[in-house]
């Protein structure tokens, strides 16, 4: 009878060998797991190099921002070589409250750069025009929808004058108190304020000064505010400081409403019995407002701001 041969002892596998083996066990059911959605179904077993991985959300696609429109200044302009470097100074302040704004100006007479050269530069891009203006005048309703109308190319809106508004009050008390206005001045039996402005024979015009002053009174807890003008309405500045004296009033002072200094500013300056405000110029809620105005035009165009609009051209005063 043959014997049996003797058994080998069973050969064990390396641990090392082992491990790879497990590896690629886990790596197989991942795979074949990642075909099998939630509901049961079997995923496509091959995907485009397109396609996100199972289980991961597809990256958004880059966009790209769409630039805001110029913001065009448009001022008067004056022969008082002070009147320009004023205005540079607030169009200064503005860029600095909004970095990244092209903000450019524009003068209706007698200062470089004119309004249709400014527009022409801006060829067939957009912007938001804000007079540099105190009331419904001339220059808002004709001047610069001409200028408007000879860039035909420009996507524009016209925003609303600088007034009314509370932070052109806001502008207004925060010259006289540079000038000398005090806090015991306000409500005081012997206080009143002439509010000097260039004159319009535009009523609407008139009208915004007239709401100016209702403000400006209120501000300053019921001292008379007169409105007066250098030229075109009545009454003028001297002759309203004449009354005022008349009722009593022996500290008038005169707030000086214009943006820039100038020749009309000058001669309301030096009808003053009392203390004489400087031009609103580049004062912090001046470039405040330039922008809130500026907001205002946007949304009446559908873009997203913080204001509504009060017809075709023209926004509400807020």
């Amino acid at each position: 009878m043959t014997e049996p041969a003797p058994e080998r002892p069973q050969e064990s596998l390396p641990l090392d060998s082992t491990a790879q083996l497990l590896s690629r066990i886990t790596a197989q059911l991942d795979t074949q797991l990642g075909l099998v959605s939630l509901n049961g179904t079997r995923r496509p077993m091959h995907r485009t190099r397109h396609q996100p991985a199972p289980g991961r959300a597809r990256p958004p696609a880059p966009t790209t921002p769409v630039p805001a429109p110029a913001l065009v200044a448009v001022a008067h302009g004056s022969r008082d070589p002070r009147a320009l470097h004023t205005v540079t100074r607030l169009l200064d302040r503005v860029r600095e409250l909004r970095p990244g704004l092209d903000v450019r100006l524009g003068h209706i007479e007698l200062n470089a750069p004119l309004l249709p050269a400014t527009l022409h530069a801006l060829g067939d891009g957009e912007a938001v025009l804000v007079p540099l203006l105190l009331g419904r005048g001339y220059h808002v309703k004709q001047d610069i929808p001409e200028a408007v109308a000879g860039a035909p190319a420009l996507r524009t809106r016209i925003a609303a004058p600088l007034g009314p508004h509370p932070l052109l009050v806001e502008a207004l008390h925060g010259r006289l108190a540079e000038a000398g206005w005090q806090p015991e001045d306000d409500g005081s039996r012997s206080s009143a304020v002439v509010l000097a402005a260039a004159g319009s024979r535009d009523p609407e015009s008139a009208a915004d000064t007239r709401r100016t002053a209702h403000l400006l009174s209120e501000r300053l807890g019921g001292v008379p505010v007169v409105p007066a003008y250098a030229c075109a309405a009545t009454p003028t500045v001297p002759a309203a400081v004449r009354a005022l004296a008349a009722r009593g009033r022996r500290r008038v002072a005169v707030a000086s409403y214009f943006t820039a200094p100038g020749r009309f500013a000058s001669a309301a300056s030096e009808a003053a019995p009392w203390i004489a405000a400087a031009p609103l110029g580049a004062h912090p809620a001046m470039a405040r407002l330039l922008l809130h105005r500026y907001d205002q035009a946007r949304a009446a165009a559908g873009a997203p701001a913080q204001e509504t609009p009060m017809n075709t051209h023209f926004l509400a005063s807020a």
